[in-house]
């Protein structure tokens, strides 16, 4: 059976660092990959910086798109901007031109339109941010991180049967351990919702081990997290401020003498290599789920590196079919679902 070929569009203006980093992350993962990449965005910027950084025999299609959506600007306000690069990009999935689309812009931006254009996915009634924690040795996905504030127990319940999937097809877990993120281990701690989504997960057919304390986000008891958009983007700030200021304080205190300056160089490819292991650069960035197409959106101080592991990490996606995947587990659980 011949390879289908996946269409991955990106948005080249999304990210901190302009165009430069994004198309540079693109020529990469052209010399990658069979599959076709599209950049969405000015075309005269986009192909003069093709040029700059040594543009591929099978160079990426270019898309028109007139209009740049800003970091700063409001969800809403970027629904008005019909020919932004985000807008295009989801109008390419809708179209059927793309079967994946990456931003490292502005992720409110990117989720109020991939909602408003594509819908969910059938059976699953709140798409979720999902992140990747890259423990070492054992990733961890938590979700909602920022899609949904406010939820009711059957969201996180379809948030569990979709992490469940992208756990078993990127992570190769072959019965994903879910957790709900909560105030203690036992089923009775917690709120209301916690204590909820605990019994209405217990009759579905996925791998619930009950609630996850905090640091259970670390200690590789679960595969997948559960938690609503407020709390997990909470965690999600917190966790990345306290890498940066363990980071910062430890150089500090390293290199205040000059025996400590020794041992920092002699320890350099041992921090190197340990600053590659929980890097999130493998995943390239937090996939949507729950819309109808695959969706991953970026940091926006993303490397090339980040921006051509996305593109990657999409094509996977699109290739095992995990949209079609999350659809038929969300029919096996239909009736478990129905009350919750």
């Amino acid at each position: 059976m011949k390879k289908r070929s996946i269409h991955i569009a990106v948005d080249a203006h999304g990210g901190d660092d302009g165009p430069e980093v994004i198309v540079a992350g693109a020529v990469e993962a052209a010399h990658e990959c069979e599959h076709e990449i599209i950049l969405v965005g000015k075309p005269g910027k986009i192909r003069k910086i093709m040029r700059e950084v040594g543009m591929p025999e099978r160079r990426p299609r270019v898309v028109t798109a007139e209009q740049v959506v800003g970091m700063a600007e409001s969800p809403r306000a970027s629904l008005r901007k019909k020919k932004s690069s985000i807008a295009i990009g989801a109008d390419l999935i809708k179209k059927g031109e793309a079967d994946a689309f990456i931003s490292m812009g502005n992720t409110g931006a990117v989720m109020a339109n991939m909602v408003m254009k594509l819908r969910n996915l059938p059976g699953i009634t709140r798409p979720a941010l999902a992140q990747v924690i890259p423990v070492p040795g054992h990733p961890v996905l938590l979700l909602d991180v920022g899609a949904n504030v406010d939820c009711k127990p059957r969201h996180l319940v379809d948030f569990a049967i979709m992490g469940s999937i992208y756990a078993r097809e990127v992570f190769g877990c072959a019965k994903p351990r879910i957790g709900v993120l909560s105030i203690g281990e036992e089923d009775g701690k917690g709120n209301e919702l916690t204590i909820a989504v605990g019994k209405d997960l217990k009759r579905t057919n996925l791998n619930v081990r009950g609630n996850a304390e905090g640091r259970d986000i670390f200690s590789g008891k679960f595969d997948v997290i559960v938690c609503d958009g407020f709390v997990g983007n909470v965690v999600l700030k917190f966790g990345e401020s306290m890498g940066r200021m363990l980071m910062d304080h430890l150089k500090g205190e390293i290199t205040k003498d000059m025996l400590g300056a020794v041992a920092a160089l002699a320890l350099r490819p041992h921090f190197s290599s340990f600053k590659k292991r929980v890097a999130p650069d493998e995943f390239g960035g937090a996939p949507l789920l729950g819309v109808n197409g695959v969706v991953l959106v970026g940091h926006g101080s993303s490397s090339p590196a980040a921006v051509c592991s996305a593109i990657m990490m999409a094509a996977r996606l699109a290739e095992r079919g995990l949209n079609e995947k999350i659809v038929a587990a969300a029919e096996e659980n239909a009736d478990a679902t129905a009350t919750a």
